[in-house]
């Protein structure tokens, strides 16, 4: 509010918006990735949060632009992280280990894990459409980190597209299984798999 004025700034009324839109989201994604997306409904959702589901409306369209919502915030986060990876000074390995411990604590998280258990027939065709070209991204982000450590000797000469295949399948699966509720942090387990992973990446002598 303005001084002296009991009403919202523009940029106030916006920031509240974004907050409560943002409410909304992980409300719903903590219910798709526990229930699934067609087991939940928004009427879930709104009572969770304990407002009807036309607020809901007012904010998102339908269900399918929920999920989308979802999938893509926790797409981006990966993508910003292989941002980050590329970034960092050092080793090719380095800036690979950087991105994959990432990788793996994102899907550890509710938007990263809604993207590894969201089938693509959850989705509408055109929102079909954006979620695969950001998965593509993702995976062409990888690819690249892994042609960079092989190029400087930093991990062994090998297959890319197939190890890319094998470490997304390994840093993926923990989104199925991972609670949050054991001895380990998600920071601890992605550091434990990635250093497992990239043992197998070392370069051999002869």
């Amino acid at each position: 509010m303005q001084d002296g004025s009991p009403f919202k700034s523009a940029t106030q009324r916006e920031a509240d918006r974004a907050a409560k839109r943002e409410a909304v989201l992980r409300a719903a994604v903590r219910m798709f990735n526990e229930r699934g997306f067609f087991a939940t409904s928004l009427d879930d959702v709104a009572a969770s949060l304990g407002i009807s589901k036309r607020t809901i409306y007012h904010y998102l369209a339908n269900k399918d632009q929920v999920l989308l919502e979802c999938v893509t915030i926790g797409l981006h986060q990966l993508l910003r992280a292989a941002e980050e990876a590329r970034a960092q000074a050092g080793s090719g390995r380095d800036r690979l280990v950087k991105f994959l411990r990432r990788y793996a604590e994102i899907n550890m998280d509710d938007f990263g894990r809604c993207v590894i258990r969201t089938g693509e027939e959850a989705l509408a065709a055109d929102s079909r459409i954006q979620f695969r070209a950001l998965k593509r991204q993702i995976d062409d982000a990888m690819r690249g980190l892994l042609d960079e450590a092989v190029e400087d000797g930093s991990v062994a000469p090998l297959d890319v597209k197939l190890t890319a295949f094998v470490l997304a399948g390994a840093l993926n699966w923990p989104a199925r299984w991972y609670a949050g509720t054991g001895p380990m942090t998600s920071e601890q387990l992605s550091q434990g798999l990635v250093d497992i992973l990239m043992a197998g990446l070392i370069p051999r002598s002869g």
